[in-house]
């Protein structure tokens, strides 16, 4: 881990965010780049709209609101390289993160629900379907962030294989455990005990490790990966995630988002 991305707002949820990157840099001797975007639109800057005047005053005041909000021990000795853009596009978190070769994207959220949720959305969920590196999720304040167990939930197929391996490189890098579980729901995804074991065997078999796969069952498969890792007392959740965006996402929606939004604990999202 080289290069951390932190998208900032200036909000308690950066300044939780931006600790556990802290917390990470400072372990693997990476280089945190923080990320803040204007609410600007390119109307707005463009020689109709705003005065340029104006759009440099309110850069060198967001330049100087941001030094101040980085002026903090836990960045001390920590190598630290801010950015501003413009405007908000959520995919420009992901064109920067490839810009840099960042590793890793960790933002701060606090979650949302309801009509919100179905409508609106949150930001990190927009940044989480965008991005093509993984994002840590943070979801409250974190004096000291160590991991030591992760959960890992999926349906063990082979779509997920590209995950399962980043989620284990992710796990050796913290030095954490990783319980595998596969969240069984009743009705059209319901699978018998032995066709589950079926499944994870082919999978295991595919991915040429040896790892032992949980079967739990609930509701809904947000629920069960809530519930299981609360029972084995999880640090952290990982996920993977389809990225779905525009009528597709709004019908189908997304499991991994959804456990962002609801998660009390860390999550991890890893697009397949």
């Amino acid at each position: 881990m080289k290069k951390i991305i932190v998208p900032v707002d200036f909000s308690e949820q950066s300044n939780n965010a931006l600790k556990v990157a802290a917390s990470l840099a400072s372990k693997h001797k990476a280089e945190i780049i923080v990320l803040h975007m204007l609410e600007l639109s390119s109307t707005m800057i463009s020689s109709e709209g705003m005065p340029q005047e104006q759009v440099v005053f309110l850069l060198k005041l967001t330049e100087k609101r941001l030094n101040k909000f980085l002026d903090k021990s836990f960045l001390k000795d920590i190598s630290v390289t801010p950015i501003i853009k413009h405007y908000k596009v959520f995919s420009e978190v992901n064109e920067v993160a490839e810009k840099h070769g960042a590793d890793l994207i960790v933002m701060g959220s606090h979650g949302v629900d309801g009509l919100e949720e179905i409508f609106v959305g949150s930001n990190t969920e927009r940044v989480v379907r965008n991005a093509t590196i993984p994002v840590l999720v943070i979801k409250e304040k974190i004096e000291n962030f160590v991991v030591d167990s992760i959960v890992f939930a999926s349906n063990f197929k082979v779509e997920n294989l590209i995950a399962f391996h980043k989620v284990k490189t992710f796990a050796e890098l913290l030095n954490a455990e990783v319980n595998y579980v596969y969240i069984n729901t009743p009705g059209d995804n319901f699978l018998s005990t032995e066709d589950a074991y079926s499944r994870i065997a082919a999978f295991i078999s595919e991915a040429n490790v040896g790892i032992e796969v949980e079967i739990y069952n609930d509701y809904t498969v947000e629920k069960g990966i809530l519930n299981y890792s609360a029972t084995t007392n999880a640090d952290l959740i990982a996920m993977s995630t389809h990225g779905r965006k525009g009528i597709s996402h709004f019908f189908m929606g997304s499991i991994g988002e959804d456990v962002v939004n609801h998660a009390s604990i860390p999550v991890v999202t890893f697009k397949i």
